[in-house]
């Protein structure tokens, strides 16, 4: 089997989970992995073996000739690394969101298009097998639709230098709220129709503009409604900091302690942000008495993989993208509409108005 020669741009926390899935899985041979300080880059060759480190993004292009890439870096690099990479001829896997601004987006998309080149954008979630129930569940309670969903995160040390770094691109709405509206988009399966957003900035340690929580309203054209918001910072609470829960006619699914107390404290842990460990279904079905037919259903979702298990189950797919086993042209659309709906959250949030999403 020949295997595709990929190249890791990025090397912090996603990076260094898809490499190992890279050097794991017999579809891939890493060939080199860039990142801009040395320590994470020379750390991670270490631990894979010894793979090529580069500093500069263009040079490692260059000389390691790749036949994908690799995008885990700052939002704000993606557009340039992208397009630097399908131009290269190179497949592209992205980290979310795929661009800055829409019109980067949709352009990456049609040039991915153009070349023939596969692109996944890293929408984790798509791959969780528990995600993939909970929506599944979430269908089967007629419509409309409310669903309520949040990720606030206690952030200190190195997750809130993290999380500043974020925010001299993008709010903490835009960034995180890509993966919730598309699993509202993929719940619904409706048209959004307008979105509406507040916000606050908590903290003068931000550039001037940028706001460290926020939350989004959005309509959709079967009467389905979705609330998100999302906070980061040293000021952040713990509490209530993890709501994902889906109202309809028929009842309601949520994801749950099953043990009813608080989720462990650990909000700016990255594998805590894909847990579910269970899901509750509640059905609204009721006798001449109003009382309910049925008891509440808890569906065990304890075996879930964990952070680098969902990124193998990431690359896995890119893997069939670029064999043609997959095609990735409705995901690509998608991206671009959970992008399309959050970046009129932002909008929405400066200029204090709701925006009309049209057709």
């Amino acid at each position: 089997m020949t295997k595709t020669r990929v190249l890791v741009i990025g090397c912090g926390n996603m990076g260094a989970s898809h490499a190992r899935a890279y050097a794991g899985l017999d579809d891939f041979d890493l060939v080199g992995l860039v990142s801009r300080g040395p320590e994470s880059r020379e750390a991670l060759s270490a631990e894979l073996g010894g793979v090529a480190t580069f500093s500069d993004a263009a040079a490692a292009i260059a000389e390691s000739r790749p036949d994908a890439v690799s995008i885990n870096t700052y939002p704000d690099t993606h557009y340039a690394l992208c397009k630097q990479a399908l131009e290269a001829g190179a497949h592209v896997f992205i980290e979310k969101p795929l661009a800055e601004t829409y019109a980067q987006a949709r352009e990456l998309v049609d040039l991915a298009r153009e070349k023939g080149r596969a692109m996944v954008v890293g929408y984790i979630l798509r791959v969780h097998p528990a995600w993939t129930k909970f929506i599944e569940v979430a269908r089967t309670l007629g419509k409309p639709l409310v669903m309520r969903m949040n990720l606030n995160q206690q952030s200190r040390g190195k997750e809130w230098a993290t999380h500043r770094a974020l925010m001299d691109s993008i709010s903490p709405i835009v960034d995180c709220g890509v993966h919730y509206v598309d699993v509202m988009c993929q719940m619904t399966g409706a048209r959004p129709l307008r979105v509406s957003a507040i916000g606050a900035r908590l903290t003068e340690e931000l550039k001037p503009g940028m706001y460290n929580f926020g939350q989004l309203q959005v309509t959709f054209d079967d009467g389905s409604v979705g609330w998100y918001e999302a906070g980061w910072g040293p000021m952040m609470s713990e509490v209530a900091y993890f709501v994902k829960d889906v109202i309809g006619p028929e009842g309601c699914v949520s994801i749950v302690d099953r043990a009813g107390g608080e989720r462990d404290s650990a909000s700016a842990d990255i594998d805590a942000h894909t847990k579910t460990n269970t899901l509750r279904l509640h059905r609204a079905a009721r006798d001449t008495n109003d009382e309910f037919l049925h008891g509440d259903e808890w569906i065990d979702t304890t075996s879930e993989p964990d952070h680098d298990g969902l990124c193998r189950l990431e690359q896995e797919l890119f893997a069939k993208a670029i064999r043609g086993e997959f095609d990735p042209a409705q995901h690509l659309e998608d991206a671009l509409n959970s992008m399309r709906i959050v970046l009129a959250a932002d909008e929405s949030f400066r200029t204090g108005k709701t925006v009309e999403l049209g057709s």
